[in-house]
């Protein structure tokens, strides 16, 4: 059962002044393993921004946004043994996660042209489906 959908689109020059223009901004936002995997790549700010948007993506299918003191390293963005990106999860996004009765995180990103673009799907059980009859306002 699907409990969450999430779409975020970054410029990728956005990304890129960030981490020359502000100290501090790869730090607080990528884990060393990503730091790692993006500064080898030959356009670190395409994998950079591909990552972003996948954590935001990730906060817009949970549904809270940054309101619920999640952290950005809370969430890492990495290849999984096939190639595909994985996300793992820790701290409060772990904590939300379970709340909603996520099982599996499908995380599908892209760069070109200046932009990338994320997609996340959040799968659960079905013992934590919405109410059917919940109000409608």
């Amino acid at each position: 059962m699907i409990v969450g959908i999430g779409v975020d689109l970054v410029k990728i020059d956005r990304i890129d002044k960030a981490g020359k223009n502000h100290p501090g901004f790869l730090e607080r936002v990528f884990t060393e393993r990503e730091q790692e995997y993006c500064s080898k790549q030959k356009f670190p700010a395409q994998h950079y921004a591909g990552r972003f948007a996948a954590k935001e993506a990730v906060l817009k299918a949970i549904g809270t946004g940054w309101s619920a003191g999640v952290k950005w390293t809370d969430m890492e963005v990495l290849h999984g043994e096939g190639g595909g990106p994985i996300v793992n999860i820790a701290g409060r996004v772990k904590d939300l996660m379970d709340l909603k009765g996520v099982k599996q995180i499908l995380l599908s990103y892209s760069h070109d042209e200046g932009y990338a673009v994320a997609q996340v799907v959040l799968v659960g059980s079905a013992s934590h489906a919405p109410s059917e009859h919940a109000e409608r306002q």
